[in-house]
């Protein structure tokens, strides 16, 4: 399976430079007083995730290579953690970052028919881009909302105790640039029980 974060190859498309936004140099210099001074490269994480947000969802190699100008480090080491975590992105992504989870509470509970929603309704397979740049789709592993699975996260929100019906509208309602609401998609509140206590 294809996943934008799961790979070692470097872009350098798009974007032929990359500086740091006037908002992120001074978010940049907050993070570096959490360090002592002789430990900055310690930032690595946030200043790539930092990155990752201003360059539309994606580290390309301009990207990761001024994080390691900002931190006097190597970019071969920004690249290793960089390669690591599959919360970055080594190409570009979508408008939509959809991450259907497919760990067993999920697939019990019907994740499987949520990926051939997607896969319908945003008109790419997983692991891929829509030709609008709206949505990728990806599988991963657990979420962390076994309680109400299945779930999904957009970006960074997170939508829970969905069907294939949920979440078609849900899709459709992106896709036409509606506003839509996160989080339990059947009115839950936390991890509460659906059974009602009144009864």
């Amino acid at each position: 399976m294809h996943h934008p974060g799961t790979n070692n190859k470097v872009y350098n498309k798009i974007n032929s430079k990359f500086e740091w936004t006037e908002d992120n140099f001074n978010k940049i210099k907050k993070i570096l007083k959490k360090y002592p001074s002789n430990k900055s490269q310690s930032a690595v994480i946030p200043l790539l995730d930092l990155a990752q947000r201003q360059n539309d969802g994606w580290l390309s190699k301009n990207s990761m290579e001024k994080v390691a100008e900002t931190l006097s480090m190597s970019y071969i080491r920004v690249l290793e953690v960089a390669t690591f975590y599959s919360m970055f992105n080594l190409e570009p992504i979508g408008k939509n970052f959809v991450q259907i989870c497919r760990t067993t509470p999920c697939w019990l509970r019907g994740s499987e028919s949520l990926s051939k929603v997607a896969q319908e309704v945003c008109n790419t397979k997983i692991g891929g881009t829509s030709e609008d740049k709206k949505f990728t789709i990806v599988e991963v592993e657990c979420l962390g909302a076994c309680c109400n699975a299945p779930m999904i996260q957009i970006n960074d929100e997170y939508f829970e105790d969905l069907d294939a019906d949920n979440f078609r509208k849900l899709l459709i309602d992106l896709k036409s640039n509606k506003s839509i609401k996160k989080g339990s998609q059947i009115g839950r509140k936390s991890s509460q029980p659906e059974r009602d206590f009144n009864a």
